[in-house]
């Protein structure tokens, strides 16, 4: 039988936050603990039932560009899941979750570990920041390879091989930027006016 843990992290009825307890006594059960415990925050005390979360195992597929990797999430069977949300895999990769797939292959935005099958994921180390460049008579799309955490700011001026361009608006999900800074994460696409490049002259006398 486990050991009586001294503290743990409960829900407090009166702070109505979970905060940590002293466990006055307790005895452990196979997956809950029968205690008394106080709150160090407002000092209840109280007898209660502490249920301790199962581990669970999920398959899990990795996309990475042309390539995909299948293997093991470890979650706890409480455990909330949703589209968007972003960790570290085992091996240390970040990943952010793309598709939750239930039973009979019911794809959900949301779901606990216990009512998954398989999670979708992409490889987010390094994402493709699309920019769409326009100099009035067509359009250039580009991409920057950016970290999830690179800031992207109207009026920025972005260089790439062959031109400039001075960013004028950045769509993220829910609506158009016209101002402010945005993290690669949140972008769906960057819309930039075309500038010149221009070269540095070079004084052949003076050489």
């Amino acid at each position: 039988m486990s050991e009586v843990p001294g503290e743990i992290y409960f829900e407090c009825p009166d702070c109505d936050d979970v905060t940590i307890h002293d466990v006055l006594k307790g005895k452990m059960g196979k997956s809950s603990l029968d205690a008394t415990i106080k709150c160090q925050d407002c000092g209840l005390v109280r007898t209660t039932t502490v249920r301790f979360p199962k581990k669970v195992e999920v398959k899990m597929i990795i996309s990475d560009g042309p390539y995909s990797l299948t293997t093991k999430l470890a979650l706890e069977d409480d455990d909330l899941l949703k589209i968007g949300d972003e960790f570290h895999a085992d091996d240390g990769r970040l990943v952010r979750i793309s598709g939750l797939e239930m039973a009979r292959g019911r794809r959900v935005k949301s779901a606990r570990a216990t009512e998954i099958t398989t999670v979708w994921a992409i490889n987010f180390d390094v994402i493709d920041v699309k920019v769409s460049i326009n100099d009035d008579r067509r359009t250039f799309s580009k991409t920057i390879p950016s970290s999830p955490d690179d800031e992207f700011t109207i009026g920025d001026i972005l260089s790439f091989d062959d031109m400039d361009c001075l960013v004028h608006s950045i769509k993220v999900k829910d609506r158009m930027m016209r101002r402010g800074t945005v993290e690669a994460r949140d972008i769906t696409r960057v819309y930039g006016k075309f500038r010149r490049r221009s070269y540095e002259v070079l004084d052949l006398d003076s050489a």
